[in-house]
């Protein structure tokens, strides 16, 4: 349908296929205008009926579009885009983090019950939003439900939907049966579709959340319907004891056969679940496990807590490298190095063959400004060099200052910081503490926590390299002005006016004598001790 490196609509360029929807094939894509990663759902052209009736599933598609983005709701995916494009229709969407409810169950067997009903309380809020349109999501399954790291839950492919209106009604194909059989109701079966549908879709993914397999099972679809007409699931309390009652009782109600047997509508199932849900305690901003459900409801609107930093440089360091740029094999034009964002790379990046190509690209795309693509391309070529090539080999240490670098221009700080933080501590460990280039590193450091907020942590490492700086002969009087201005400034902020000022009333006398009084640095230092006056009431005599 598609190749990488394609363009949808003049703007969207297509990168890798991340996965199929039940409309769609789905790629990674990143927005050229806003400069974004996205999602490009593009319509599987193999679902065209028999009849090639064409245009049937092209307003079912173009439906899809309208129907996601009208419903407001944080558990649904934003649609941001949607059209067509040389003969293929396109909707655009958030990328989001993650990964899908059937591995989260697959990597946590057994799931803890508490997540369970964390999930289930998420999608028991989608769901209310989605059937107020009134809409039946028709296929919830685990590949349909997404935890994203920060534990909230997002629900995905509203795409074989049922608009519960007389028009829409008429688009659904002739004899499909959209939905999965291992959670499709009995009704479902037969053609019938309403809100309580979703339900006993959601009394599966609960029931297999907790025993570690859907209700049904069986060798053929033949007898998984079977077991969903007629069948008996396995109690819950003989697979998982620590089930609570109220738990076992509200999935098997989730499970009657007869829609009028299931709760009434979602914000029931709510209200049932809601006895069970983790109360709020502890500290909301102590790390937790990845991707934890629980969180969002423990601690409502609580920012999450700032991830680990790489654990410590090895003794042995390789000698002193090239300039990272310089290794590529064509011309590089160094990015700037404004100021200093740490997250998993992400894993769908395609493949790169080699240290050098990856920066070759890199810079290409830098020329382009396409900065978020040099990210990507540099870090995904970071761990297949350092599995190729070792932690300390110069190729690997200058793609990681290379990522660092684009993370920096693209103002990425939160990302860039660990990243510096390990250079700086290579350089240092092989030149000493005031090696130049560790000493440029702990400033971007510096600078990055800055920028980040972390104001005494940033104090702390200027003084530091403040003291690095004055051990250094002839060292850099300018670097030292640098430093002096970011400490009285920090020192400010941080609600210090007086020590502030005595750090940068002598450093504008320096800065006068050396620089003239009409120099714009000394200007702008004037004019920054003129608003600490406003606090200290401080006069220049």
């Amino acid at each position: 349908m598609s190749i990488p490196g394609r363009v949808i609509a003049g703007r969207y360029e297509l990168s890798t296929a991340i996965g199929r929807g039940g409309m769609g094939q789905v790629w990674k894509a990143y927005d050229q205008t806003l400069q974004r990663r996205v999602a490009v759902k593009l319509l599987r052209t193999d679902l065209v009926d028999a009849a090639g009736d064409r245009g049937a599933m092209e307003r079912r598609f173009l439906r899809e579009c309208r129907v996601t983005a009208g419903i407001d709701h944080p558990g649904l995916v934003t649609v941001f885009d949607g059209g067509a494009d040389e003969g293929d229709l396109y909707l655009v969407m958030q990328l989001l983090d993650g990964c899908d409810l059937a591995d989260l169950i697959a990597e946590n067997q057994p799931v803890p019950w508490e997540w369970a009903v964390a999930v289930a309380a998420q999608i028991c809020s989608v769901l209310a939003a989605v059937h107020a349109v009134p809409v039946v999501h028709r296929d919830l399954k685990p590949r349909n439900v997404m935890v994203r790291r920060d534990g909230t839950v997002k629900v995905l492919d509203l795409g074989v939907a049922a608009v519960l209106d007389p028009e829409s009604t008429k688009l659904t194909t002739t004899g499909a049966m959209p939905g999965s059989p291992a959670y499709m109701a009995p009704e479902q079966m037969n053609g019938i579709v309403e809100p309580r549908t979703d339900l006993y879709a959601l009394g599966c993914l609960l029931y297999e959340m907790l025993a570690g397999q859907a209700p049904f099972a069986g060798p053929t679809m033949a007898s998984v319907m079977l077991g969903h007409l007629n069948g008996t699931p396995e109690p819950l309390g003989a697979r998982r004891p620590d089930t609570p009652a109220g738990l076992d009782r509200l999935v098997l109600h989730l499970l009657g056969k007869q829609p009028d047997q299931r709760p009434a509508n979602a914000q029931e199932v709510y209200r049932l679940l809601v006895p069970l849900l983790p109360a709020g305690n502890g500290d909301a901003l102590a790390p937790t496990a990845p991707m934890d459900p629980t969180r969002p409801l423990r601690f409502p609107a609580a920012p999450q807590p700032l991830p680990g930093l790489p654990g410590p440089v090895r003794a042995a360091v390789p000698e002193r490298p090239a300039a990272p740029w310089a290794m590529s094999a064509g011309p590089a034009a160094h990015p700037p190095r404004p100021d200093p964002d740490w997250a998993a790379v992400p894993s769908a990046a395609p493949p790169v063959p080699d240290v050098r190509s990856a920066l070759d690209e890199a810079n290409r795309l830098l020329g382009e400004g396409a900065l978020t693509q040099a990210v990507d391309v540099l870090g995904a070529a970071l761990p297949v060099a350092i599995a190729r090539h070792g932690e300390h080999d110069p190729l690997v240490l200058g793609l990681r200052q290379a990522l660092a670098d684009t993370l920096l221009a693209d103002r990425r700080f939160r990302r860039a910081l660990p990243e510096l933080q390990y250079i700086a501590a290579v350089f240092a460990a092989s030149g000493g503490p005031t090696d130049a280039e560790a000493m440029e590193y702990g400033r971007q450091v510096a600078a990055c926590l800055e920028e980040l907020g972390e104001l005494p942590a940033a104090l702390g490492e200027y003084r530091r390299l403040l003291d690095l700086h004055r051990r250094v002969p002839e060292a850099d009087v300018y670097q030292g002005f640098d430093l002096r201005e970011r400490i009285g400034l920090l020192l400010a902020a941080l609600g210090d006016p007086y020590q502030s000022e005595s750090v940068l009333v002598p450093l504008l006398a320096e800065q006068e004598h050396r620089l003239g009084p009409q120099h714009p640095r000394v200007s702008t230092l004037r004019g920054h001790l003129a608003r600490i006056h406003g606090v200290t009431g401080y006069r220049r005599r």
